[in-house]
């Protein structure tokens, strides 16, 4: 079996920092969680729509949770490919399966390969791979937000014959440290996470599978606020720091020198953001808290001025124009602010 015990020796002093920070909060959700079943069921809807659209847009999608939540709704996305609309229907029906029923599912490659079959399952052009590791090579590329299409190799990833022998070894391990408790879980479910990428088990479907995992090994650790603020949403954000990290830790996998401490520092920073948003919604004030950084850039802009149109609030804020347009769409929704007029000349103003 595979040794990944000398990739958890000798971190940072701020991983266990950040680990701490993390399990206070950890503590605080689980003595404090007195949401009631209705805001709880609320949150859960409104975090499979969000991060639904957050995991699919990683990978080029183009859908906004507002056509997110259309597909939720049965109705059908026209102005969109049709490929866009099968992804999200499959990833946000495998969210919710496994928001319910995560605590009968036990880690294994047949769920693995299960889950994979699930969340491609009508997506018409992967029909002959669903559900089976890949049999050809698959670099993983950036993609070109504006075209979809792959622009440079991020990293290589492991090559088809071994696949089986390396993901029944990953596998293995990471059941076997998550029981013997060698281990902080955070740090075995990081490991897990950037060794699965590096894999790349499956031709296509990996980034969001990875996804889809974290919230169902979070969620088997303890971390039970998972279904109600979006893992997703936060690496979205953080896209090009989610990449560079991935890039630096991938690097030197496989080396004498092994470093996976750039991945692990972006995944904790993620989950303790994850956490902090998740006792904010304890306190009463759980809208506003529960705006991601970006979201709360543009609520700012607005309380600055009389009014702005996503063109003006992007260039004062240095956020891209289509986070910009999602992050009203959220605000919206929160009623913090309102819409006014149409077409080019549409502006939005704080309520």
């Amino acid at each position: 079996m595979s040794d990944y015990n000398h990739r958890l020796e000798q971190l940072p002093a701020e991983i266990t920092s950040t680990i701490a920070k993390i399990d206070e909060l950890k503590g605080q959700w689980t003595g404090g969680a007195v949401l009631s079943p209705q805001v709880l069921g609320r949150l859960k809807k409104s975090v499979l729509v969000t991060s639904t659209g957050a995991s699919t847009r990683i990978e080029g999608a183009k859908l906004s949770d507002a056509d997110v939540e259309k597909v939720m709704q049965g109705l059908n996305v026209k102005s969109f490919g049709e490929r866009d609309t099968q992804e999200v229907k499959g990833y946000l029906e495998l969210l919710n399966n496994v928001f319910d029923a995560w605590q009968t599912s036990k880690l294994s490659e047949n769920m693995i390969k299960h889950w994979h079959k699930e969340l491609l399952k009508y997506v018409a052009k992967d029909e002959a791979h669903r559900g089976k590791y890949k049999k050809q090579e698959n670099k993983v590329h950036a993609v070109d937000q504006a075209t979809g299409k792959p622009v440079a190799v991020l990293f290589d990833t492991t090559s088809p014959y071994l696949t089986p022998k390396v993901m029944s070894e990953l596998v293995a391990w990471t059941n076997e440290s998550l029981k013997n408790n060698k281990y902080h879980p955070l740090l075995i479910i990081g490991n897990f996470i950037v060794e699965f990428l590096k894999i790349h088990p499956f031709t296509d479907g990996n980034g969001r599978l990875s996804r889809v995992l974290t919230n169902f090994l979070l969620l088997q650790t303890g971390y039970q606020y998972t279904p109600y603020v979006s893992h997703e949403k936060l690496v979205e954000d953080n896209k090009a720091d989610y990449y560079i990290a991935l890039r630096r830790s991938q690097k030197t996998m496989s080396t004498k020198k092994e470093d996976i401490t750039p991945w692990l520092n972006f995944f904790l920073e993620v989950v303790l953001e994850q956490s902090k948003m998740a006792v904010a919604l304890l306190s009463g004030e759980e809208t506003e808290k529960l705006l991601t950084a970006k979201q709360r850039a543009v609520l700012a802009h607005l309380e600055k001025v009389s009014e702005a149109s996503p063109g003006e609030i992007a260039k004062e804020t240095g956020i891209a124009q289509p986070t910009v347009r999602q992050a009203l769409d959220k605000l919206m929704k929160l009623k913090k602010v309102e819409r006014q007029g149409q077409g080019r000349s549409t502006t939005y103003r704080k309520l």
